[in-house]
């Protein structure tokens, strides 16, 4: 018996992470040090985007980017952003597959790394470390194809 699949059969879905790192980080305390004295909870707001650019042989870099912003009425506390990013092989899925694997799955595996450096460092910033709740990738997906399907214009339409 061999291991090589026969004419027709379904190759393996391949699927693995080969390296992940840092693409870009920064961090802004525009208010300290009064900030970090603080009484009261801030408002944070958090931004996610994701991207996906194909390599070479099967291989894809996803990032995801993350941006928070912390303000106390109209005064910037600080503003936390990272890029993580990951380098993945995914092989033998359909290209209706390869887009939710890049921008649902790939990210998911991401995010507990990214979400660990900004709790580090906003700790060290000397604010409470920013423990960013899970996000749902595929509710994430879903909505960004309902924006690009809502923008897109109808065929015989003219635009002004």
């Amino acid at each position: 018996m061999t291991d090589t699949p026969q004419q027709g059969e379904a190759q393996p879905i391949v699927f693995q992470i080969l390296s992940q790192y840092i693409k870009d980080l920064s961090f802004e305390n525009p208010a300290s040090p009064l900030s970090v004295a603080l009484t009261e909870q801030p408002a944070i707001g958090i931004k996610v985007d994701v991207g996906a650019r194909s390599l070479e042989g099967g291989q894809y870099e996803v990032a995801l980017k993350l941006n928070a912003e912390a303000k106390m009425k109209d005064t910037v506390l600080f503003i936390a952003e990272i890029e993580y990013a990951g380098v993945f092989i995914i092989k033998n899925l359909t290209p209706e597959q390869l887009r939710p694997a890049l921008l649902i799955e790939a990210p998911r595996l991401l995010f507990p790394f990214a979400r660990a450096i900004l709790g580090t460092v906003t700790g060290d910033a000397g604010y409470p470390p920013l423990l960013l709740q899970p996000i749902d990738f595929a509710d994430l997906y879903r909505k960004n194809l309902a924006a690009a399907e809502a923008q897109r214009v109808p065929e015989g339409a003219t635009i002004n």
